[in-house]
């Protein structure tokens, strides 16, 4: 059994906090198929409760983390119109060390996003 587990959180760039109340999704990729995971929402911190895909669940393969950001920007009041910029951002990954930690954190602005492999 694999030791490996997945955190992940979200920084707000434009305000400088963490972002609360972001929905998140996790889905495992094989071909064309997209099994979703997990479900979480970001806390105060701008994080999971608990590890988004926890030790014992890692296997090597495709992932994706689904971030639902439109709300958030909405409700602070970071969007410029009826249509936003950025909405829900995917942010597709590989796994290729089981015993791994993996971390993927998004930084968010209303117009871009960065992220990497943490720790």
């Amino acid at each position: 059994m694999s030791e490996g587990y997945l955190t992940t959180h979200v920084l707000d760039t434009a305000r400088g906090c963490p972002a609360a109340g972001i929905s998140i999704a996790l889905y495992r990729i094989s071909g064309n198929s997209h099994t979703k995971i997990a479900e979480m929402v970001t806390n105060n911190d701008g994080r999971t409760d608990s590890p988004i895909l926890p030790k014992g669940k890692m296997s090597a393969g495709e992932y994706e983390l689904i971030f639902v950001c439109g709300p958030y920007l909405d409700a602070h009041k970071m969007t410029g119109g009826a249509v936003k910029f950025l909405d829900t951002i995917p942010i597709r990954f590989g796994v290729d060390d089981e015993a791994a930690h993996y971390h993927v954190p998004l930084l968010l602005s209303p117009y871009g996003y960065s992220t990497y492999r943490g720790s």
